[in-house]
C-alpha cells in the first residue's frame, strides 16, 4: 500500500485485536528479565527517553571511567545522553565512534556484557541510520562478534505513538494519524516521506536494506502469544538485516521480550533502535506513582520558578497557549530568537531576559521563558546550517539557566535539544537519578552534588508529548498551595 492509500484511523481499530490479560504476562515474564546477564546500555539522542523509568542513572559523557561505573553498577540499565538529535552528521559520527570504541574496552575491562539500545524519537526523526551504522561498525571491529540484525520498536504509549500492520501512527485526540503525514515528518534536518517501517527502512537506507527483505513481528503473532514463532524470526535474520516490532500496547513489547530473551540465550546479537518504552520492559523497571509537589519543590526557596519554552511543534505551542489558564499567576519573557540574524544579538537577548526573569523569580514570582512563536527563516536550504543556527538559538535560550546567579525553586525545560542543553550546558549535570515522571511521559532528573543546582529536581518537558493541557498541569502541581 503506498502512502497516498493510507488514512487515518479511529483509535477504536485497537479493539479488533484480542485482549490479553497483562497481570498473567507480567508473570511469566518476569524470569525471561530476570535471567538477562547483560547490562542495558541506552545510549540517548535527547533527555527524554527516560519518560518511562525510575531511579536509574543518566551519565551526560561517555568516557571509560564512566562507562565502567554504568556496567559495575547495581541496576541493570543506564542512559548515556548523546544529545547527538542537535548534532550535525560529522559530529554524530564522531561521538559515536568515540562511544562504541569506549564501551568496548569498559566491556573488556569488566569482563562486563552489554546490550544496546539507540534510543530515539517516536515520530521517527533523528540521525538514523548513522547512529546504529556506526555502532555495527566499530563495536564488530572492536569485539570481533557481529550483529545478526537491527530492532526497530517506535511504540511509545505515553506519546501516542503505535505501530499496526507495519505503519506508524502518530495519535492526535482519538485519530491516529500515519506518521509521514504529520508535522514531525517534515522536520528540515530528519524528515521522511514513508510510514510504513518497510518502506521508511528502505528510504532511510537509500535502498541497502529493501521493504520485502524486512522482518515483521505482526501484533498478531503477538497477542497469539506465539513466542517460539516470534523467536525463530529473531534467530533466522542475519547480515544486519532490520526487525520491525508492531505494538499498540505494553502488552505486546513484554511478549517480544520475552522472545527476544529466548534469542539472545541462543547467542544472537542485536541493537535497538527504540522509543522509551521498550527500555522500562526490558529493564524490568517497576512502576511508581507521579511524583508529587513534597518531592519536587525544596523546602526553603521562597524563590519562584521558571519554565524555559524552546520547542516549536504543533503541540509546544498548543500547550503554551493553554499554560496561559494557569490557576497560578506567571509572569510571560519572550526570547526574541529572531536575533540570530544579528552579530552579538543573541548574546544580548540572553541579558535582557536574565535580568528581567531574575526581578521576578526573586520576588517569589514564577516566570515563562519562551521563545518567538514564528519560526525564524534563514537564507540557506543547507540542513546542518538550519541545525547550527537552531543549535545557536538553543544555547543562548540555555544560557538564560546557565548564567542566573540565583536558584529557582522550579526549572522545567520544554523541548528535546533545549532540555538537554539545559542538563548538560547550564546545570553542568555529570550524573542524574531519573527519579520517575510528573505527568505520563514527562521525565524528572535529580541533580547530582556536581551540578550547577546541587540535588535539584530538573522537569524534562519533550515538545511531542502530553495533551494540550499537560503542561499547564505541570507547573500547577510545581506551584500547588500547601
Amino acid at each position: 500500500m503506498s502512502e497516498a492509500d493510507l488514512k487515518p484511523l479511529n483509535i477504536k481499530v485497537f479493539e479488533n485485536f484480542r485482549h490479553l490479560d497483562e497481570d498473567t504476562i507480567d508473570v511469566v515474564l518476569a524470569p525471561y528479565v530476570r535471567d538477562i546477564k547483560q547490562k542495558i546500555v541506552i545510549l540517548d539522542d535527547d533527555p527524554t527517553g527516560v519518560q518511562t523509568v525510575n531511579d536509574v542513572y543518566v551519565y551526560t559523557d561517555w568516557k571509560v571511567e564512566t562507562i565502567k561505573k554504568g556496567l559495575e553498577g547495581t541496576k541493570k540499565l543506564f542512559f548515556i545522553l548523546t544529545n547527538s538529535r542537535g548534532l550535525t552528521v560529522p559530529e554524530t559520527r564522531k561521538v559515536h565512534t568515540e562511544i562504541a570504541h569506549n564501551l568496548a574496552q569498559a566491556s573488556r575491562e569488566t569482563g562486563v556484557d552489554f546490550i544496546i539500545i539507540s534510543r530515539s524519537d517516536s515520530t521517527l526523526r533523528g540521525h538514523y541510520p548513522l547512529e546504529t551504522e556506526v555502532l555495527r561498525d566499530v563495536l564488530e571491529e572492536e569485539t570481533g562478534n557481529r550483529f545478526n540484525g537491527e530492532i526497530l520498536f517506535p511504540y511509545f504509549l505515553e506519546g501516542g505513538r503505535f505501530t499496526m500492520n507495519n505503519v506508524h501512527y502518530v495519535k492526535d485526540g482519538d485519530m491516529l494519524i500515519p506518521a509521514a503525514q504529520t508535522e514531525f515528518a517534515k522536520d528540515k534536518s530528519f524528515g521522511y516521506t514513508n510510514s510504513d517501517l518497510r518502506y521508511y527502512v528502505e528510504e532511510k537506507t537509500r535502498g541497502e536494506y529493501r521493504a520485502e527483505d524486512v522482518t515483521c513481528i505482526s501484533l498478531q503473532d503477538l497477542r497469539d502469544c506465539e513466542i517460539d514463532k516470534i523467536a525463530n524470526q529473531l534467530i533466522a535474520v542475519h547480515s544486519f538485516n532490520k526487525i520491525i516490532v508492531n505494538a499498540i500496547s505494553c502488552v505486546d513489547v513484554k511478549v517480544f521480550c520475552m522472545a527476544f530473551c529466548k534469542a539472545l540465550q541462543l547467542g544472537r546479537k542485536f541493537i535497538f533502535r527504540s522509543a522509551g518504552s521498550l527500555c522500562k520492559v526490558i529493564g524490568g523497571v517497576k512502576s511508581r506513582p507521579l511524583l508529587t509537589k513534597r518531592e519536587l519543590v525544596l523546602p526553603g526557596n521562597t524563590n519562584g520558578g521558571i519554565v524555559l519554552i524552546g520547542s516549536h511543534v504543533k503541540k509546544t505551542t498548543q500547550q503554551f497557549n493553554e499554560l496561559k489558564n494557569c490557576k497560578y499567576p506567571l509572569e510571560y519573557i519572550e526570547f526574541h530568537a529572531a536575533r540570530v540574524l544579528e552579530e552579538g544579538g543573541l548574546e544580548d537577548e540572553t541579558k535582557k531576559v536574565i535580568a528581567e526573569a531574575e526581578s521576578y523569580i526573586s520576588q517569589g514570582k514564577s516566570v515563562v521563558v519562551y521563545t518567538s512563536r514564528e519560526l525564524v527563516k534563514l537564507d540557506t536550504t543547507d540542513k546542518d546550517e538550519i541545525l547550527k543556527a537552531s543549535v545557536a538559538i538553543s544555547n543562548a535560550l540555555v544560557a538564560v539557566i546557565g548564567d542566573m546567579t540565583i536558584k529557582p525553586n522550579f526549572i522545567i525545560a520544554k523541548g528535546g535539544i533545549t532540555s538537554s542543553d539545559v542538563g548538560t550546558k547550564a546545570l553542568r549535570v555529570k550524573r542524574a537519578r531519573v527519579m520517575g515522571q510528573i505527568k505520563p511521559g514527562i521525565p524528572v532528573w535529580m541533580t547530582g552534588d556536581e551540578s550547577k543546582f546541587p540535588y535539584m529536581p530538573y522537569v524534562i518537558f519533550p515538545g511531542n508529548v502530553g495533551e494540550v493541557t499537560t503542561l499547564r498541569e505541570a507547573v500547577e502541581v510545581l506551584m500547588a498551595e500547601d
